[in-house]
């Protein structure tokens, strides 16, 4: 009985549960970017072949090529891994919602996957065996195969931030799919598609420039890297534009359905209208803030109206804060959101409506008594998960990971705009923004005075190289804090307000996922190793010119 099922689950096993999914999913992120990325700066590489049947660029692409190949291998092994782990260590999970979940992880593997993996090999094979437009189109469609499998695998992790299209069926026990659509294309899913895959061409963009500025700093390869930084700091300055706009419009999603996710990422203890966007304030690292009895965050400094605006779009807009869900509160529209207390009093009369109804099934009670549990079930059938829920304090998520990931994430990607920016300028010649910007940062010291009226990006001093290859680094930072966010900020739920975390796991012995979370632990460091390892040797040797 589902109501009985999820309680007796060893601590141990919900942690370690929870860890070793963390761990994957990290690790397979590194991966999965990059792929995304390179896909794009190949593709721009092969077309400028195409359209100029220069062997330099077709060598170039070739080049960039191989890195994408050696980093796509990686992804698909530990991307694997992940998808068993519903089965293993989240069989209630499964279980409970696995006619919904899996319709858009079916769709990815024998849709999106089939496709990618057909095409890399022509990719990689047909150089001299098709056409140059028909290798060229298979190009384009290994990177779009790519994408169209991250589109499936968000339609998936977005449904769990934002459940639709689905209905609880008390005699199976199940949430059952009624509409396909509403989930494949929720607003949810959109929009983290669009922020998720523009954050992975920043990677790939801080990631080619990295690559060329290594090569212009041991002056070698001077016009593969010279090239290729300009494609890459183009598309990472759109992008990092992109994900800027999507990142808003996510984070008005956020606001809509899930404010306390969006009030831990501010720290904000109690709303309002017009609130600020808190710039830096003190959250303890380590600890969960009293935010019962603190007004605010202390030494909190605030960009005025900039909340109201990200949440909203009205500078005057209403934002709940973490004390207001909790006691309930009243929205813009006059919905009126009940406490937690209230959530999970109607939670528990869910529950108990869920086992009289089937009592009275199994017994051949008369319908007008099954039909009236039925009614209660269904009009609690929204707070059902709150049942779970032993006291309001759960339904807070881990404010400290929230709040400074956020900042982390959104502070690093205004810097990525201004790396790019300068790079797009460094590289063309743009009338008069070219000619100024060059003597501005040549007069606070960035550029040397005799670059000051240069064109281009060689012969600058090493540690400008260097610090465009140290960005490759913080580009993963942001982009895993921003996965921090989405699931952290979800807690405690694995599915939003249906299904607590520990109601979704196996029920297994803690020592059995201690033990496999370490024998992952290794083995992914391992074939992160490998991979960094190949790389590095692959960039050193540099791109092979066939003339």
């Amino acid at each position: 009985m589902l109501q009985n099922l999820f309680l007796d689950i060893d601590a141990g096993t919900i942690d370690w549960s929870r860890a070793q999914f963390a761990l994957t999913a990290i690790y397979h992120w590194l991966f999965v970017p990059l792929t995304l990325g390179l896909a794009v700066i190949m593709g721009i590489i092969e077309t400028k072949f195409y359209r100029t049947r220069a062997p330099f660029w077709r060598d170039a692409a070739k080049f960039w090529q191989k890195l994408f190949g050696i980093n796509f291998a990686m992804g698909v092994a530990t991307g694997i891994i992940l998808e068993f782990e519903f089965g293993t260590n989240w069989s209630n999970y499964s279980w409970f919602v696995g006619d919904i979940f899996g319709a858009p992880l079916a769709v990815e593997g024998i849709v999106a996957f089939f496709m990618e993996s057909t095409f890399v090999a022509v990719m990689y094979f047909g150089w001299k065996k098709v056409s140059p437009g028909f290798h060229l189109a298979s190009t384009w469609l290994t990177g779009l195969g790519a994408t169209i499998s991250a589109w499936w695998i968000l339609v998936a992790n977005a449904w769990m931030q934002y459940p639709v299209g689905c209905e609880f069926n008390p005699d199976t026990m199940r949430n059952e799919m009624v509409s396909f659509f509403d989930v494949a294309l929720s607003p949810f899913a959109v929009s983290k598609f669009c922020h998720t895959v523009t954050s992975a061409w920043i990677i790939g963009a801080i990631f080619c420039v990295g690559v060329c500025s290594w090569y212009l700093m041991k002056k070698r390869e001077t016009k593969l890297a010279t090239e290729s930084m300009k494609i890459g700091a183009v598309v990472g300055l759109v992008a990092t534009l992109l994900a800027a706009i999507t990142g808003h419009k996510s984070g008005m999603d956020v606001a809509e359905v899930q404010p306390i996710k969006l009030a831990a990422m501010e720290a904000l203890y109690n709303g309002g209208t017009e609130q600020g966007l808190t710039a830096v304030a003190w959250v303890n690292p380590f600890c969960q803030p009293d935010y019962a009895n603190e007004e605010s965050a202390p030494l909190k400094i605030e960009m005025p109206y900039a909340l109201s605006i990200m949440a909203t779009n009205d500078p005057h807009g209403y934002v709940p804060g973490i004390n207001d869900i909790l006691n309930g509160y009243t929205r813009p529209d006059g919905t009126v959101e009940p406490s937690a207390d209230e959530k999970i009093e109607r939670g528990k009369q869910a529950i108990a409506a869920l086992a009289a109804y089937r009592k009275a099934r199994a017994e051949g009670a008369p319908d007008s008594i099954v039909n009236a549990q039925l009614s209660i079930l269904n009009s609690n059938m929204k707070y059902f998960g709150y049942g779970y829920i032993r006291d309001k304090s759960e339904l807070v998520p881990f404010i400290p990971v929230n709040f400074w990931a956020f900042r982390i994430m959104v502070g690093l990607g205004c810097l990525f705009i201004l790396f790019f920016a300068i790079i797009v300028i460094l590289s063309y010649k743009i009338p008069y923004v070219s000619i100024i910007t060059r003597r501005l940062l040549a007069t606070i010291g960035i550029l040397p005075e005799t670059h000051a009226d240069m064109n281009g990006i060689t012969g600058l001093p090493a540690w400008h190289y260097w610090l465009a290859i140290a960005l490759i680094p913080l580009a993963y930072i942001a982009s895993e804090s921003g996965w921090l966010v989405a699931e952290f900020g979800r807690q405690p739920w694995t599915i939003q307000d249906m299904l607590p975390t520990w109601a979704a796991v196996s029920d297994l012995h803690s020592s059995s996922v201690m033990i496999t979370f370490f024998l992952f632990l290794i083995l992914f460091t391992t074939m992160l190793a490998v991979e960094i390892s190949i790389l590095l040797k692959q960039i050193k040797k540099g791109p092979e010119y066939e003339g």
